[in-house]
């Protein structure tokens, strides 16, 4: 199983659009620190500002939310999810992209971080 950790601004916010949007289950919260979430085999740490991954580094750079690394999330019909998606308030940094493996969008999680929603060909 693998995890991954975004850095987010409010986990709360965060934590409903991964529940709400995309079929996470909450897993573990602590507060407004962190919340762990899971879909299938891949367990999502929603790291808030008061947790260590937060904080500096020794050089004095700030962990932030954001960046295009990400994670993808295979849907069953990628327009229909974005559309549901896009009346729920939902921004996105694109539209739909079509290649050789299938068709992907990239949402933002509100937190800047972004999730490629992916329906493979």
């Amino acid at each position: 199983m693998a995890s991954v950790r975004y850095l987010v601004d409010d986990v709360e916010q965060a934590l409903a659009f991964y529940r709400d949007h995309l079929g996470f289950e909450t897993v573990e919260q602590w507060g407004s620190a962190i919340a762990i979430v899971q879909r299938d085999d891949l367990t999502l740490w929603l790291s808030g500002p008061g947790t260590s991954a937060a904080r500096p580094m020794p050089d004095g750079r700030q962990p932030e939310p954001g960046g295009w690394n990400r994670i993808v999330v295979p849907v069953e019909n990628l327009a229909e999810t974005v559309d549901d998606m896009r009346s729920k308030g939902v921004t996105f940094r694109n539209e739909i992209l079509t290649g050789p493996g299938g068709s992907q969008i990239l949402a933002e999680d509100g937190a800047g971080n972004i999730v490629e929603l992916f329906q493979p060909r």
